[in-house]
């Protein structure tokens, strides 16, 4: 099998399991465990911010910056397609009592016009909006790498209304590689954000939320009261900072999802959007099926994808693809997927 599903399928590399082996570990609740607090001090140093705080998924670092930026009841704006939105369960309703404001954004990062528009302030009847949530990557949006300038812009435009900005980076690496900038570009304009490396960089577990002193502190709390206090952590933690090392990886990913995208626009019945990143998408609705059954035609062929909509497939090139994977990707649909 070759397996496209997503980056989060990548398996620990010798490096990893040999730093998982040897961690020195503590109670991270307690504030102990001197891996786990090397490598926020590192994310932080690598972001620019000044604190940073781990978590077991981005999910839960993306709810925790919800609840800590805003009060039950307010508003939230995001594209309607943002992974808050459309993958996360209704976290921001159900943990935090927030509504959604959502947004046709174009390349998924609304502009400074559209939350003028949207925003709303408090008064009598309504409790105002309360955050801004962006995401970099897109992933609904096709991988896409969203400029600096663009987040900037957008997160300006809140600011100026006094309206927090959290930015959902769990692929802000492969962006920052994708636009050949430094990961602290986007970072500037935002309150708090969130990296994943779980995901392209290939560790087994977690993200790292980071932010000011004061907003980690209370993202520490917020993170326990979700369930998220761990212990002797360190034995994934060190693994997460072997991961860290792999950004200058990405752009492998990045050239093999190209690949990918030239070689599937050769295949009848794929319609191929040009990836930006690592993620490709593919309107199948030429073939008269839907998505579902493209998978499981894929599969028949030991190629694994993913259903993104009824009709758009999603491949995700990640570290345990090679280019010689999507080579013979490729020769298994020479004869057409149908």
């Amino acid at each position: 099998m070759i397996d496209f599903r997503s980056d989060t399928v990548t398996t620990p590399d010798d490096a990893m399991r040999e730093a998982a082996a040897t961690a020195d570990v503590g109670d991270d609740v307690y504030g102990e465990d001197p891996t786990v607090n090397e490598l926020e001090a590192r994310v932080a140093s690598r972001l620019g911010t000044e604190s940073a705080l781990y978590f077991p998924t981005g999910t839960m670092a993306n709810q925790a910056a919800a609840r800590v930026h805003t009060e039950h009841g307010q508003e939230v704006l995001a594209d309607r397609r943002s992974h808050v939105v459309t993958y996360e369960l209704g976290g921001l309703a159900q943990h935090s009592g927030l509504q959604v404001r959502m947004i046709d954004a174009d390349r998924g990062v609304p502009s400074p016009e559209r939350i003028a528009a949207a925003s709303v302030e408090e008064d009598l009847h309504r409790p105002g909006t309360g955050l801004l949530c962006l995401e970099n990557t897109h992933n609904a949006r096709g991988g896409l790498a969203i400029e600096p300038d663009q987040i900037a812009a957008a997160a300006t435009a809140a600011r100026e209304r006094g309206v927090a900005v959290h930015l959902d980076g769990a692929r802000l690496f492969n962006a920052a590689t994708a636009l050949s900038v430094p990961v602290t570009a986007f970072i500037d304009s935002v309150d708090s954000v969130m990296v994943s490396l779980s995901k392209g960089l290939g560790a087994p577990v977690g993200s790292v939320l980071a932010g000011d002193e004061r907003f980690i502190e209370r993202a520490r709390r917020t993170r326990k009261l979700f369930g998220g206090g761990m212990r002797q952590v360190g034995i994934v933690a060190g693994p997460a900072l072997e991961a860290l090392e792999n950004v200058d990886d990405l752009e492998a990913d990045h050239e093999n999802a190209r690949l990918l995208a030239d070689g599937l626009d050769d295949v009848g019945g794929f319609d191929v959007q040009r990836p930006e990143t690592n993620i490709v998408l593919a309107n199948v609705s030429e073939t008269g099926l839907e998505s579902t059954a493209v998978v499981d035609a894929l599969r028949d062929r030991d190629v694994l994808a993913s259903p993104f909509g009824p009709t758009t497939i999603r491949f995700c090139t990640h570290r345990d693809i090679t280019r010689d994977d999507v080579v013979r990707t490729l020769e298994r649909l020479e004869d057409g997927i149908v």
